[in-house]
Order: structure tokens, then C-alpha cells, then sequence
């Protein structure tokens, strides 16, 4: 199974859309993990159907499959980051989250995309566990028929610190849902290092039958940080062999986020990264 990589425009934030989707392309990349933001195909902004028609006429000229990426800093609220999460006190601050996630499933379809990437926020103070649990299962319902009626799974990431932050934590949102056909899995690899019990590679085997979603980049144990390769601590060879084995067909996204002012640099020497560490593993170069 040859993996298929693609790079976050999260990590191209200097840089427009279009320019970043050719330099992608350029460099032989599979794909791309679109943040929805105002620099990059603004969710919140007039005429999004005409602007999504527009960059889905851009990918396919390039060749580039896509995912549809939700964790822009600012693009709800100027003042908090991420906020307002699924998890907010007000009900209509929690329903404008699922409004955007709703509007990101709707222009996924319209990009083709292969999921829909979300995340559960940070509980917020003097709430309970339950509250909060019950919280995200009602602010996701809306999302998750959206995304059973367009055909495109949503892939919840674990973050650490947030009320969802392990596999455990999927699995039992999962149960609490009735385990939706939608509900997929963001696996990050760097998060599996950071504070996952088992092994990256044995995270992949483990979270296999739900993978929608993969971020990848390099992390240290319990240091929430993203590295560029070989500035942390995982072994990568295992990990993208037992990804490979598990016939995985989405993309692999490097997650740079906080890297962006070299942004270009990066994404080159992260795609030459992840072909050497594919060779070392069966042999075979990564289209």
C-alpha cells in the first residue's frame, strides 16, 4: 500500500492558497489539509460556493486530493483561540461552532474531500465531566447528519488537554453516540508520542478500523509541541510501515502549524523526510 502525504496549509499562512497548492504540487505532494481561515478559502466570508468551485477546479488541474481541516485560530471569535469550542456554556456560542463545522462538511463535498477534520475543545472551567460530555454529543448531532447526508465522514482528533484527548477518549465518544457511521478518527502521530500509552505504531494498528484522517509531524513525550522531522523523538520507519499495513487510503498531512514563516523550506524537506523513512520500510518511493 503506497501512503499518499499531503502538507497543512495551517503551515503556509504567509503565503495564498493558490500559491501554496502549486508549490505542494510542485514538490510531489499528494495532497493538502486545507484550513478553513480568512487567508485561505474564509468559511465566513461572501460567495463561498463560487470561491470553493474555484479552488476544487485548482486541485484537480494539480492533481491534489484534499481534507478539510477546522482548527483556524481566530476564525470565529478575534479574541479567543478556538473559541467558541463545542463545549461553551451558551448554547448559541456552542451552535456557531457547529454552524462552521456544518459549513466545512458542506464544502468538503464540493472540494471532493475525503473527510472533515474537528476537534472537541478544552472543557471549560467550573464544568463537569458529564455536562461536557453531554455537550459535545449535542453539538456534534447537527455535524454528523451533515455529514451522513454529504457523503464526507467527520474525524474527530484527539488534542491533548482537551475533553477529547486520547483514543480512549474517541472510543468512548463513540459509545456515547451510538458509533454514527459518519464518526471517524484524526489520528496525530506526534500526539500519540506526546501522551498515548502504547507506541505510535501500535496507536495506528489500534485506531485502524476508524481512520479518516492522519496528521503527522515530529513531538517529544509529553511536550504538546509540533517538530519539523528528526527534531523530536519517534521512530518513523515503524510507524508509516504499520500505517501502510493498515490500508489506509486518505492523506497523511504534515502538521506544522506554528512553522509557517518557513513554510516552503519545511514542506520540501518534509515530503524528502517521509520518502526516506518509506523506503527504509518496504522499498518503494511514495508517488
Amino acid at each position: 500500500m503506497t501512503l499518499r502525504f499531503g502538507y497543512g496549509t495551517n503551515g503556509l499562512t504567509d503565503l495564498r492558497l493558490d500559491d501554496a497548492l502549486g508549490l505542494l504540487a510542485d514538490l510531489g505532494y499528494d495532497g493538502v489539509g486545507l484550513t478553513l481561515d480568512h487567508m485561505h478559502l474564509d468559511p465566513l466570508a461572501p460567495d463561498l460556493t463560487e470561491r470553493t468551485r474555484r479552488v476544487a477546479r485548482r486541485l484537480n488541474a494539480l492533481g491534489l486530493g484534499v481534507t478539510v481541516e477546522t482548527g483556524a485560530r481566530y476564525v470565529l471569535d478575534p479574541r479567543r483561540k478556538h473559541g467558541p469550542s463545542l463545549l461553551d456554556p451558551d448554547p448559541e456560542a456552542r451552535a456557531a461552532r457547529t454552524g462552521l463545522l456544518v459549513r466545512a462538511v458542506e464544502v468538503a463535498a464540493g472540494l471532493g474531500a475525503h473527510a472533515v477534520h474537528c476537534f472537541s475543545g478544552i472543557t471549560p472551567p467550573d464544568t463537569g465531566t458529564d455536562t461536557a460530555w453531554q455537550r459535545l454529543t449535542g453539538a456534534l448531532a447537527p455535524v454528523l447528519d451533515a455529514a451522513a447526508r454529504e457523503g464526507v465522514p467527520l474525524a474527530i482528533e484527539p488534542e491533548p488537554g482537551h475533553l477529547l484527548g486520547t483514543l480512549a477518549g474517541f472510543h468512548h465518544l463513540r459509545t456515547l453516540l451510538g458509533d454514527p457511521e459518519p464518526l471517524g478518527l484524526t489520528l496525530d502521530i506526534g500526539h500519540c508520542q506526546c501522551l498515548e500509552p502504547a507506541p505510535p505504531a501500535d496507536c495506528v494498528k489500534e485506531a485502524a478500523p476508524w481512520l479518516r484522517h492522519v496528521q503527522i509531524e515530529d513531538m517529544r513525550r509529553g511536550v504538546h509541541e509540533h517538530l519539523p522531522f528528526g527534531d523530536g523523538e519517534i521512530d518513523f520507519p515503524p510507524v508509516l510501515e504499520a500505517l501502510a499495513a493498515t490500508g489506509y487510503s486518505g492523506l497523511t498531512v504534515v502538521e506544522l502549524p506554528r512553522h509557517s514563516h518557513a513554510g516552503p523550506e519545511l514542506a520540501r524537506s518534509s515530503i524528502d523526510f517521509l520518502r526516506r523513512a518509506t523506503r527504509t520500510t518496504d522499498g518503494a518511493v511514495p508517488c
